[in-house]
């Protein structure tokens, strides 16, 4: 097996991540930091900090020239960081030393490198929102037709009341419906540029190291923070958090959908299902099961960055590169479960036959709490409480339907009273909330 099922041609169909894989390369790291060290000589030229000539060679050679990631691998593993390697391939790449001198101009590597990987989460939070808000419609769409389709709810595993298939759907939309709406803020707040220095004091950026700071994040569209964060690693574990709460619910409806989908239960169809290499009866719910392992994984690695957001002093190497290993397998973990629920949302099916006869098993006894609130109109509450559960034992007991033993018992209770769409409550209203919801997202 391959060291990341992310990097696997064997897995590349099982674990895909979409557009948002090619954003963790090497290349695509090294391409992010030349952008940088490009704007940044734009905003220093334009600040008369270094010759404009110079800053237009320099800008214009970070577009044209290309720095292959095994050529700076040694200069890496000996600074502990790629940015002194990349820039002195750069400059020699340049071939113009009265303009190269001038790269990287008073800028530290953790400045090229936070910068950089900034300008690649952007990218990554457009992919997860277009790819969030497909899967919003899909369920949306699916919601306005089931709003009212009554099915078993389940707690614990067991039958609980009934709920609507609309409703099952709209819980699941709903959460991804609040983290589509965070996203402004989250940007806001964490797609910062960084430019402070080697120490985050900006002391070799000259006495306009500010404006500068502000001119780099306009060049780049990124929000200046006003401030050094170099070891403030907030920005990084807010973003991580949004992608590993988009993962954890699409994890949920995982779960969920490989419960429905199995045998035991069949209330839901999935466009696509996996074969067995044994068992031809089999249709394994593959993309489900996939939802819930990333899921898995995205909340292990969560636990991992915490001690790699905790740096000492102004910079540390260990905590530092902790972060470099967790974050784009947090990333990509959460692209590939985009990429599964997309195709599982506009794809399953509810089987409504299957979930009326699930409804209509269990001789009734799903429909004991609204018997035991009828009861209480002539009673007092702990009496219909109690006289519920003698009828449900009495069931159990008998093999009788509660329908049949409650009425022999309270012949006037109403005639409705074990219908499930008398039981939805707010269900099919909840699920068309969710359908405006959508729409108006």
């Amino acid at each position: 097996m391959a060291a990341s099922v992310f990097d696997s041609p064997l897995y590349a169909q099982l674990f895909p991540t979409g557009d948002a894989g090619r954003l963790f390369s090497d290349t695509a790291a090294i391409r992010a930091m030349l952008l940088v060290e490009g704007a940044l000589a734009n905003a220093q030229g334009a600040q008369g900090i270094i010759p404009d000539l110079s800053a237009k060679a320099i800008q214009r050679a970070t577009l044209e020239i290309q720095i292959d990631p095994g050529a700076i691998a040694k200069a890496t593993g000996e600074n502990g960081v790629s940015v002194p390697g990349l820039v002195a391939a750069f400059r020699a790449e340049m071939n113009a030393p009265e303009h190269a001198q001038f790269v990287h101009w008073g800028a530290t590597s953790q400045d090229i490198i936070d910068t950089g990987l900034m300008l690649r989460l952007r990218q990554l939070l457009l992919l997860a929102e277009a790819d969030l808000r497909s899967i919003i419609h899909s369920l949306a769409e699916q919601a306005s037709q089931h709003a009212a389709t009554p099915m078993a709810a389940r707690t614990y595993g067991q039958h609980a009341t009934p709920t609507s298939w609309g409703a099952v759907l709209a819980d699941w939309g709903h959460g991804l419906c609040d983290l589509v709406e965070a996203l402004p803020a989250l940007r806001s707040s964490s797609l910062l540029v960084s430019l402070s220095g080697a120490a985050g004091t900006s002391s070799a950026l000259g006495p306009n190291a500010a404006a500068t700071r502000a001119a780099l994040a306009q060049g780049l569209g990124l929000n200046d923070p006003a401030r050094s964060w170099h070891v403030d690693r907030g920005p990084i574990l807010r973003i991580a958090d949004w992608l590993v709460q988009v993962t954890s619910v699409l994890a949920r409806m995982g779960g969920t959908l490989i419960a429905l989908t199995g045998s035991e239960i069949s209330e839901v169809k999935l466009g696509a299902a996996g074969a067995s290499s044994t068992m031809p009866q089999k249709q394994n719910p593959v993309a489900p099961s996939a939802l819930q392992a990333l899921g898995h994984q995205t909340t292990g690695l969560r636990g991992a960055l915490g001690p790699a957001t905790q740096h000492l002093h102004q910079r540390d190497g260990a905590a530092w590169f902790a972060e470099w290993m967790v974050l784009p397998q947090i990333a990509l973990g959460t692209a590939s479960a985009l990429q599964h629920a997309k195709a599982v949302s506009g794809t399953m099916t509810p089987d409504t036959v299957r979930m009326r006869a699930t409804l209509d098993s269990g001789l009734g006894l799903i429909h004991a709490e609204e018997l035991s609130f009828a009861l209480a109109q002539k009673m007092p509450r702990p009496q219909a409480q109690a006289e519920t559960k003698t009828l449900c034992r009495q069931v159990q007991d008998t093999g009788a339907e509660l329908e049949t033993l409650a009425r022999t018992a309270h012949p006037d209770l109403p005639p409705d009273l074990f219908d499930p769409a008398r039981s939805l409550g707010l269900a099919p209203q909840e699920a068309q909330d969710f359908v405006a919801r959508a729409k108006a997202l």
